[in-house]
């Protein structure tokens, strides 16, 4: 199994799944040109990727999924309330679940695409029903797990057996406390619906079998709120 990231962050998230003949792309939230160059940089074209498996509705996941899809005829796979997000919007047009690319999934319910199965995790934050995803081919596993507040039994259940994690560290919490946003969206990004911070990232691993895992990659760093060192510091 191998695993690589397009990008993470506000301004775009997208990674890359991939063991024996399945590839899959995890959120997708840059332009289609944009999401095209940085599969070439990879060494992949979007003929490559077998689905799109979306987390949730904000834009820097899931902003050029219906692009690529229609191009591309990818399927997608989500929530039905992350596929709904057009009509909460009052355009149904633009759901996800309006179009034929789309397939819904039941939250804590695993399912397979290719020779990968597929867990997705429902996790606490701000979204109409948003997950994360664990994928494991064989004996091998690998956690996706980011925008998320707070780490809950059920997280902490569906990721100890990880043998690679791509993990949020968003932000150190006296750097957000110190720093320019204004108090509603600190209190949002830190509260339990929110980001985790480093020090609750460094609890999640705290909790999971060390022996072996593997593989982990600090993603979702706040360029404001955090930096590389004070991630490796807790």
């Amino acid at each position: 199994m191998r695993f690589a990231s397009l990008g993470s962050g506000s301004k775009g998230n997208g990674t890359l799944v991939e063991a024996g003949d399945t590839c899959v792309l995890l959120d997708c939230g840059f332009t289609l040109k944009d999401t095209e160059r940085r599969l070439a940089r990879l060494g992949k074209t979007p003929a490559d990727i077998d689905a799109i498996l979306v987390t949730h509705e904000h834009s820097d996941h899931i902003k050029g999924v219906p692009a690529f899809a229609n191009k591309y005829q990818t399927t997608v796979y989500a929530s039905y309330g992350t596929g709904n997000y057009g009509a909460r919007r009052g355009d149904s047009a633009k759901s996800l679940n309006q179009q034929s690319y789309f397939q819904a999934i039941q939250l804590n319910q695993n399912f397979s695409i290719g020779s990968l199965n597929i867990s997705p995790v429902a996790v606490p934050h701000d979204a109409r029903e948003p997950c994360q995803y664990v994928i494991a081919k064989g004996e091998k596993s690998f956690g996706l797990l980011t925008d998320l507040g707070s780490i809950t039994p059920l997280v902490l259940a569906h990721y100890k057996q990880c043998d690679a994690l791509f993990l949020e560290c968003n932000h150190d919490v006296q750097m957000l406390a110190d720093g320019p946003y204004p108090y509603s969206l600190k209190r949002r990004v830190g509260g339990d619906w929110g980001h985790l911070s480093n020090v609750q990232a460094a609890e999640l691993l705290c909790g999971v079998e060390n022996e072996r895992l593997q593989h982990v990659v600090m993603a979702h760093l706040s360029e404001q709120n955090n930096t590389p060192e004070l991630a490796f510091s807790v």
